[in-house]
């Protein structure tokens, strides 16, 4: 059980940050205890991350293959092609989905949120309306593909599952739970978008230059998971891609904290495992089996982040099949409160440095008006079909 104890610890320390330290501190200091008391062997430790090899691979790649494409100038400029009628922040809203689709949230938390503060300034529209749609759009879209998430890597590395099998299982929830999003986000954020300022500047050269990149990508990561070339084999060519056009590695970009989160918790989630009872909730099966699977997923990220729960449920679980209600659980489910996610609480970093400040109390207030009704109709259109 004193393994459960440091994963709970860990898990805290991600959330409560004593003296604003960096979101890793925490599950580092756990596996260094549970090293230190023999809790943990190096063995063990090597055996958990060796699941997380590709995964980890495709975040490293993808983070600054998307910032690359930013300084290319594809994102606002394909932003600025929406014009600036009153479907601009539909279109936002679903140019966010997208980008979270194909490119992973973290990435479209990091480099849409500053993008949609500035447009909104610019068109006189509430800065923390747009601020807020990247970071629920990376709850509510991220289970269309194997790439959009890392939850989904883990899965999908585990039990072989492929972009079709995504497709053909999470596609159609997902897209609900985006439709069904907006409308309840058009509800809790009520602004006039009938004049919504001037038009922005459409980048011809920077689309010339960044539409190919983003098709050859589109392309990869189908066709490239039936061939056996893996997503971050495609990230990082189309990286390379984006460096020989901007001159600019963006190494800097990559996102060691998450890495290093992801690492810690898988170490800490393995050693915990035995003592987490899991047999219980993925033994059963049917209609009630796959609410608990859902009902796991949600509860679990809120109370301790959705990547150890993902970690623990995919280890747990019996057959494939369970990885839908899981993944819904643990991808939607985590919208409700701002730690579910690694991506959460980079987007609370990122909007505060774009000057939008949301406590925790102001995100759980939003997320759950907009992300129930979202959660609801993706869990039955994945228990139907």
């Amino acid at each position: 059980m004193i393994e459960v104890g440091l994963l709970v610890v860990a898990g805290v320390l991600m959330l409560w940050r004593p003296g604003g330290s960096a979101i890793w501190i925490g599950p580092v200091m756990c596996v260094v205890v549970g090293f230190a008391t023999t809790l943990l062997s190096p063995s063990a430790a090597t055996s958990a991350l060796g699941p997380l090899r590709d995964s980890l691979l495709f975040l490293v790649f993808a983070v600054p293959l998307a910032v690359g494409l930013d300084e290319i100038g594809v994102f606002s400029s394909i932003a600025a092609r929406f014009g600036h009628d009153a479907h601009l922040v539909a279109r936002l809203w679903w140019l966010a989905a997208g980008v979270v689709a194909v490119f992973n949230l973290d990435a479209a938390v990091v480099l849409l949120t500053p993008l949609y503060v500035r447009i909104a300034r610019r068109h006189g529209l509430p800065a923390e309306a747009l601020a807020f749609q990247p970071v629920l759009l990376a709850c509510l879209s991220s289970g269309v593909l194997p790439v959009s998430n890392l939850t989904n890597l883990i899965v999908a590395d585990r039990w072989d599952l492929t972009a079709a099998d995504f497709l053909t299982h999470l596609a159609l929830p997902s897209v609900a739970a985006t439709a069904i999003g907006y409308l309840a986000y058009r509800h809790v954020f009520r602004f006039d978008t009938t004049d919504v300022g001037v038009e922005d500047h459409v980048d011809p050269l920077a689309l010339r230059r960044g539409v190919p990149i983003i098709g050859f990508v589109l392309v990869g990561f189908t066709l490239g998971d039936a061939l056996g070339i893996p997503a971050w084999a495609i990230a990082a060519v189309a990286w390379s891609w984006t460096v020989s056009t901007t001159r600019r590695s963006q190494w800097r970009a990559v996102p060691l904290a998450a890495v290093v989160v992801a690492a810690s918790l898988a170490i800490l989630v393995t050693a915990a495992l035995p003592s987490l009872g899991l047999d219980r909730i993925f033994g059963r099966s049917g209609v009630w089996g796959d609410l608990g699977i859902v009902a796991f997923g949600t509860i679990g990220s809120a109370a301790a982040n959705n990547l150890p729960i993902v970690l623990a449920g995919s280890s747990a679980m019996t057959n494939a099949e369970q990885a839908w209600p899981l993944l819904i659980g643990t991808n939607i489910g985590a919208i409700f409160v701002i730690s579910a996610s690694l991506s959460g609480l980079l987007w609370s970093d990122t909007a505060a440095r774009a000057g939008v400040h949301v406590s925790p109390r102001r995100y759980v207030a939003v997320s759950t008006r907009i992300g129930l009704p979202a959660v609801i109709v993706a869990t039955v259109l994945v228990l139907v079909t």
